[in-house]
């Protein structure tokens, strides 16, 4: 197995599936390709899994074992983010890749609003996006900006750990949910008698961890978070819904005065060389979005101010970003429209500036996609 996990490095697969009954395959560049040719049995799957688990008391109990995650490294090679989970009765494997170099902006070919976001002394700031979109990635390469520049206490809550953090200028706690911690809501709750600056918080899910999380940017932490939405209106909206009704009115007034910036990505194949690209919606939550925040009849107004503050304040809605990787021919022009949020409008506005579909012009970054690697 480690010859095969090896060549999936190497062909810089994000995620290897392992199933009893069925060739290893691997998702490289989006498509999931066959890296054996023989089919694996159930006993070599199991004793697979058995091996990848760390504590003694779940090896003891892997036959009744549904769903399970943890990591596990392998020297030299690197770390895999691991679900062990059944299906048919038997035991699956996914495995995701997890770099051992953590990238940074410039890598993840991200703009530069987000070295502002990650400097911000207090308030929340949310990466969202689906599952694979590179979310983990983009939340290391924030944590390592701190780590470089500033000297403070970061508190990460992680299910399982994935990018290893050195201390560099700040000294970064990390904590495994299961292992050094029962849940994120505890681990959130013991967080802030650590005397942390920053906490780093894997998923928001609950209302008790998200009210949790807004007491913290509210007592001058800066927490830095995920949710599974696409833009920066659903993420409003989502964390709003969460909350019984009679909450709902106080959690937008919480929301308005805490939410520093919402960072919502999607993974594009690329058109200049191998890999996927990250494409972003950058809210930057200023004044004029703040009262947007508050009122909900005003809340549709959010998506032209992020097109509007992008000179002045760096946001970005995900056409624009997407109209400038085409512009600079890191993603095709068809690629482009379809994950355009308007994709007539899309169309117009690159016929508008005479864009051809492959285009010159120069974009953001340096780009290389192949540090994506997380959910």
């Amino acid at each position: 197995m480690t010859e095969i996990f090896k060549a999936a490095i190497q062909r810089g697969a994000s995620d290897v599936h392992i199933k009893s009954g069925d060739i290893v395959r691997a998702r490289i560049h989006g498509a999931l390709v066959p890296l054996t040719q023989q089919r694996l049995k159930h006993e070599q799957v199991r004793a697979l899994a058995l091996k990848l688990m760390p504590h003694e008391r779940d090896r003891e109990r892997i036959d009744e074992i549904t769903d399970y995650d943890c990591s596990w490294g392998l020297p030299g090679l690197g770390r895999f983010r691991v679900n062990i989970l059944r299906q048919r009765g038997t035991l699956m494997i996914v495995m995701r890749v997890i770099p051992i170099e953590i990238p940074n902006f410039h890598d993840l070919n991200l703009p530069s609003a987000l070295e502002a976001i990650s400097e911000r002394e207090r308030g929340l700031v949310l990466v969202t996006g689906v599952t694979g979109s590179g979310k983990s990635s983009t939340m290391a390469a924030m944590v390592q900006h701190i780590n470089q520049t500033r000297q403070k206490h970061i508190v990460t809550l992680e299910n399982p750990i994935e990018f290893l953090h050195r201390d560099q200028k700040s000294s970064i706690t990390q904590r495994d949910i299961g292992t050094d911690t029962e849940s994120f809501r505890d681990g959130l709750r013991a967080a802030l008698r650590q005397d942390p600056d920053v906490i780093l918080i894997g998923e928001m899910r609950d209302t008790e961890t998200i009210d949790i999380a807004l007491k913290a940017a509210e007592t001058g932490h800066l927490v830095i978070s995920t949710v599974h939405t696409q833009n920066a209106v659903q993420t409003l909206s989502r964390l709003i819904a969460v909350f019984e009704p009679r909450e709902q009115e106080m959690t937008r007034i919480r929301l308005a005065e805490t939410l520093q910036g919402v960072i919502s990505q999607r993974l594009l194949p690329r058109a200049d060389q191998p890999g996927r690209i990250v494409a972003c919606e950058v809210m930057v939550v200023t004044g004029t979005i703040r009262d947007c925040i508050r009122d909900p009849e005003r809340v549709e107004e959010i998506p032209e101010l992020i097109e509007e503050g992008r000179e002045h304040y760096g946001s970005q809605s995900f056409d624009q970003h997407l109209m400038e990787l085409v512009k600079a021919g890191r993603v095709d022009f068809e690629v482009g429209k379809a994950a355009a949020t308007s994709p007539s409008d899309f169309d117009l506005e690159m016929n508008v500036f005479g864009e051809s579909p492959s285009g010159g012009g120069a974009g953001e970054g340096g780009g290389m996609s192949h540090h994506f690697s997380g959910s």
